[in-house]
């Protein structure tokens, strides 16, 4: 029989960092599979900042969490080895939710499990500009924010996986592009590499201030994060703007719910529109994102940089490093 490590959530996590205290790696044989499961072979993991609710004990999120005890969950890209599903053949190269695990076994329906284009050069771009990170960045500018050529949109946490694709979004659209990120090469590689018109340092600039520099205010708001930046961007939006909330990443490691924001009051003041959206509820809509992104791949207007960590057992290192900002881009571990 197939031999499984996994990765087990066996506490619930105090902050964003130690997590071998609140995680340990195990291993099992595989059971035989049940009717309509697949079994796959993990060559890379997706670390994403929303799994970290999942490990709370909170029942008011957008996902209920994590039994103590269960295999941690997150997306994977592997091959199949085994199925139970004609649909999912031998060899076929898929993603979706699977285990923090090299061999993860999963029931399609369950699982948003799709086999994936191998004509794509760097299959990591299945979780790059193809992946749900660039649907996220795309339903988030495109139809939540609903942001036209030549407005103001600001990005934040705009140097991580969906913040940087949110970026280039924005910019294909028309868009003029404020990408706000932690530290001069985040902000560097923004300008550089992605091309935005602007780009604040929340460790070293007044966020507040620099964002009042945007002529007219802020049309739409890409947000990444909640708290204080937040705040100051809610002070700068234009009349009739629009706020996609994608996540909050400043509350994820506090098991109670973060505090609103202290300028809400500017959302009557300035008639704003306040949208949260969750990419797993545009999951069947897959297809009709995928041509443009490709596109946009293909043409060269649309680029990810992967941080990537090898080895199963060295996953809560590359999990750390992203929810403490450590990377620029899409971090991946490579199995």
């Amino acid at each position: 029989m197939t031999v499984c490590r996994y990765w087990r959530l066996d506490r619930h996590p105090q902050g964003n960092t130690d997590f071998s205290r609140f995680l340990s790696l195990q291993e099992e044989q595989c059971a035989a599979l049940a009717e309509g499961e697949v079994r796959i072979a993990v060559q890379w993991l997706s670390m994403d900042a929303g799994t970290r609710m999942w490990m709370s004990p909170r029942t008011d999120g957008y996902q209920p969490p994590l039994p103590l005890g269960s295999k941690m969950v997150g997306l994977v890209l592997g091959r199949v080895i085994d199925s139970a599903d004609v649909a999912y053949p031998v060899g076929a190269l898929v993603r979706g939710f699977g285990q923090w695990a090299d061999v993860a076994t999963v029931v399609p329906a369950l699982t948003g499990l799709e086999v994936v284009d191998e004509t794509v050069a760097d299959p990591r771009q299945h979780f790059g500009a193809l992946g749900m990170n660039a649907w996220t960045a795309y339903v988030g500018v495109k139809e939540v924010a609903a942001v036209k050529a030549g407005e103001w949109l600001v990005v934040s946490a705009a140097a991580g996986a969906t913040g940087s694709i949110a970026c280039q979004v924005g910019k294909n659209l028309g868009a003029k592009v404020v990408g706000i990120a932690g530290g001069g090469d985040k902000c560097r590689f923004l300008t550089e590499e992605i091309g935005v018109d602007m780009a604040i340092d929340y460790r070293g600039d007044d966020v507040a201030a620099r964002l009042a520099e945007v002529p007219g205010g802020i049309n739409a708001f890409f947000d990444n994060v909640g708290g204080p930046i937040l705040d100051a961007v809610l002070g700068n939006m234009a009349h009739y703007g629009r706020v996609a909330v994608c996540g909050m990443i400043a509350g994820y490691d506090n098991d109670a719910p973060m505090a609103g924001p202290a300028q809400f009051d500017q959302v009557l003041m300035r008639r704003l529109r306040i949208e949260g959206f969750f990419i797993p509820d545009f999951l069947e809509r897959g297809a009709e994102f995928m041509p443009q992104l490709r596109e946009w791949l293909d043409d060269g207007k649309l680029s990810v940089r992967f941080d990537e960590t090898g080895g199963l057992e060295n996953v809560l290192t590359a999990y750390e490093r992203m929810l403490t900002g450590k990377n620029i881009g899409k971090v991946v571990v490579r199995l």
